[in-house]
């Protein structure tokens, strides 16, 4: 089989699951097997989400205040430095 390079412009579609949560976990190892969220910047919606956090029913785009207390009571082990860096950012 031969291809034809005929230079028309080719795009690529890539649809990866839990994108958001993927790139945490590649950059903090031990976050691997825990429930992950991903926090919104602009307004602290969760727009991504682990396997394991849709599991104990935390939905998509359902704002941080909904829940944070499920996220520190579950989480509170994997997710101490999250909830501080996003208090810290609602603040200003």
């Amino acid at each position: 089989m031969s291809f034809i390079n005929n230079n028309k412009k080719k795009i690529a579609l890539i649809d990866c699951n839990s994108f958001y949560v993927s790139c945490e976990r590649l950059f903090n190892p031990k976050i691997k097997s825990a429930p992950v969220v991903v926090l919104s910047n602009n307004d602290g919606c969760v727009i991504s989400r682990s396997t394991e956090a849709k599991k104990i029913g935390i939905k998509m785009g359902e704002p941080y205040f909904k829940v944070k207390e499920l996220v520190k009571k579950i989480m509170s082990k994997y997710f101490h430095q999250i909830i501080h860096y996003t208090e810290i950012f609602q603040e200003e």
